[in-house]
């Protein structure tokens, strides 16, 4: 039975005739054999060959594509959400390092390719093992990410399945994995030296040549803004988009003339209380939620299986990937999930009316995956 708050189900092309996606009721077609039209360079798509196609399925704005992902950051929209669950250096699938050494270089592409494309409101939700997230986490804030928390799936003690040899291993038996979050950096530039959200707010009060207390009157609060929005140290806050508002204009109509405008990123204008609300990432988490998920491992009618195998090894549970991406983004947004593998995150976006962009490399799970997509509501 469908979920009473999908949309109804609807097959279109693409948007550009060089996009066009490979639709059809027949799950069964061969879509490594098909005909794509040959895409334009303007695209932005780097031809690895002759016999480069992309290949995409789309049902309404969530597209899976075959292929490599680095060919295609450029044309996906800015995600307000990236879901990576990629290479975890133990060699459980192809061209997933056998270990951890290389980890940080097979990512660093992808990491790039993230900081380039996100915007200020973008978070990164990084699944991985503890020491796969361990040997990443440098690069991710050498290139600008900030950690925000490291979350634990507990999959509980059915996941040991009797099958650790703790005399071998010598460890307790592993039954986690984290997914740590992650939020791009925001800095502002005045003068050629670049300033944090907290040390840009402070400089411009100062520069209009204002008494950081007139902070308060132009809140209209007794001590809240020097002592929250204005301090300092490390209890600083970030203003909501009301007391952004007040500031602007006060210092605008009370500061020095020659230096207006005040607190604009153009130098023309002041910027609004909605432009400061999109320059940190989304969040908002329900009551009881916490950074330990205890959530048994994929089974039963969720888990993919052929012939009483596992098809996926790494298959997360569409439960955790909901929370995280209601957490993070709001109905509409940008959801990328570039290691796709059988694209749960995909289908989670779906189904919250996300805009979900995903790729996947191997044919074997992409065919999978966008039987998924096309059929996971209609039982």
């Amino acid at each position: 039975m469908a979920h009473s708050h999908s949309k109804p189900r609807s097959k279109r092309p693409a948007s550009t005739p060089e996009e066009t996606a490979v639709l059809r009721e027949d799950s069964q077609m061969d879509f490594a054999a098909a005909q794509a039209p040959e895409p334009r360079a303007a695209l932005g798509v780097h031809r690895s060959d002759a016999a480069f196609r992309p290949i995409i399925f789309q049902r309404d704005e969530s597209v899976i594509h075959l292929g490599n992902v680095r060919d295609l950051y450029a044309r996906w929209a800015a995600p307000t959400v990236i879901v990576s669950d990629g290479a975890y250096g133990l060699g459980s699938f192809p061209g997933d390092p056998h270990t951890i050494d290389g980890l940080a270089e097979w990512y660093r592409p992808h990491i790039e390719a993230w900081t380039r494309h996100a915007l200020p409101e973008t978070t990164l939700w990084f699944w991985n093992s503890e020491l796969g997230w361990a040997t990443v986490h440098p690069l991710l804030v050498e290139a600008g990410w900030e950690f925000r928390n490291c979350h634990v799936w507990d999959k509980g003690i059915a996941h040991i399945a009797g099958n650790a040899n703790t005399k071998t291993l010598r460890k307790f038996p592993v039954v986690t994995e984290v997914c740590v979050q992650y939020a791009k950096r925001t800095s502002f530039e005045q003068g050629g030296v670049r300033m944090s959200m907290k040390d840009w707010l402070r400089y411009e009060w100062i520069r209009a040549g204002l008494p950081l207390w007139k902070t308060n009157d132009a809140c209209g609060v007794k001590n809240a803004a020097t002592r929250k929005y204005f301090t300092a140290d490390h209890l600083w806050y970030f203003p909501p988009p009301d007391a952004f508002d007040a500031l602007a204009r006060y210092a605008n109509a009370h500061g020095k003339p020659a230096g207006r405008p005040y607190f604009s990123r153009d130098g023309k204008r002041p910027m609004t209380g909605a432009e400061w609300s999109r320059m940190r990432a989304k969040f908002k988490c329900d009551a009881g939620i916490t950074n330990v998920w205890n959530e048994p491992a994929v089974r039963g009618i969720e888990r993919l299986k052929e012939k009483g195998q596992c098809i996926h090894m790494n298959q997360k549970p569409l439960r955790l990937l909901e929370m995280i991406l209601r957490a993070s983004s709001e109905e509409g947004d940008v959801v990328w999930e570039p290691f796709g593998g059988l694209c749960s995150a995909t289908i989670a976006a779906h189904k919250l009316r996300r805009r979900a962009l995903a790729a996947e490399c191997v044919a074997e799970f992409f065919n999978i995956a966008i039987k998924r997509l096309d059929n996971y509501d209609i039982f």
